[in-house]
């Protein structure tokens, strides 16, 4: 799920980006289907019906209904940084939880436990 809250700005170039795919081939649509998901964290899929083309009318749309929230500049950077250091501490705790394995000492000890069984 992306975000559902854009400054004027974002909702603006959101919009010209939606426009540009409405005649754009099908490479150029997943290459702004990408932009959008990245740069805006924006997913059609949050906001459109399944199997109907989403563009800037339905954007409009989502917009009047209050679906997407159009807040100022300060508020919008302020969330984005939040989100990010919330997306650092999850990537953080998630290498911290993984557990790496020493292959080379893992090896040793097997040796010396299969040499061990051996000699009894």
């Amino acid at each position: 799920m992306g975000r559902n809250k854009y400054s004027q700005k974002e909702i603006d170039d959101i919009n010209k980006l939606l426009r540009r795919k409405a005649s754009a081939n099908r490479y150029q649509q997943k290459q702004i289907r990408h932009i959008l998901r990245v740069v805006f964290e924006f997913n059609i899929s949050d906001f459109g019906v399944q199997g109907k083309a989403f563009g800037s009318e339905e954007l409009q749309e989502c917009i009047k209904r209050g679906r997407i929230v159009i807040l100022d500049d300060a508020t919008i950077e302020s969330m984005k940084a939040k989100r990010k250091l919330l997306k650092e501490k999850e990537q953080s705790e998630k290498q911290d939880s993984t557990e790496t394995t020493d292959w080379q000492e893992a090896l040793r000890q097997w040796q010396e436990w299969k040499k061990s069984t051996k000699e009894e």
